[in-house]
């Protein structure tokens, strides 16, 4: 088996995890926070949201050079609704999945680069960079925005077997 063969399982499981809490983003709380230091519910989802485009890029550029112009565009989701992140999400998900399952052993041994501001933050095989910059950074966002939305008091959904919000209650 390849090693895309192995991962794709496992993608289309956390995609579907992810895509599951997106869709519970309010829109009329999108610039909440819970701490100062924060980022807003509304980047936060949106960052969520650009997970496929990100495994596609890991999968099919050889690096990324982020200047300070693209960072500002990455961030950029003020005025995007929940409806406008699931858009983005269900767009490159196919995509992403289809350069997942087209990938050999040798483009996962390929080496892939990340650059910020002149600085080479990633520089290592692309498995390694699609597991952890790509499905293991997600995974973590995730967290962060069932722990948000949790503190809105919105139910959360299982991921691995039902959340409290499922469970029958105690007696």
């Amino acid at each position: 088996m390849t090693i895309a063969a192995g991962l794709l399982p496992v993608f289309d499981e956390e995609f579907a995890n992810s895509r599951k809490l997106l869709a519970l983003v309010p829109d009329e709380k999108l610039t909440w926070k819970p701490h100062e230091k924060s980022m807003e519910l509304g980047r936060l989802a949106w960052h969520l949201s650009d997970f496929p485009e990100w495994c596609l890029m890991t999968l099919t550029q050889d690096s990324l050079r982020i200047t300070e112009e693209l960072a500002v565009t990455m961030g950029g989701w003020g005025g995007k609704t929940r409806a406008d992140m699931l858009a983005r999400f269900d767009a490159d998900l196919p995509k992403a999945r289809s350069a997942l399952a087209a990938a050999s052993d040798a483009d996962m041994a390929h080496r892939w680069t990340m650059e910020w501001g002149g600085q080479t933050i990633i520089d290592a095989p692309r498995e390694d960079v699609y597991r952890k910059w790509s499905l293991h950074h997600m995974i973590h966002h995730r967290g962060q925005l069932g722990v948000y939305l949790r503190l809105l008091g919105i139910p959360i959904p299982g991921f691995y077997g039902p959340s409290a919000d499922e469970m029958p209650p105690r007696s």
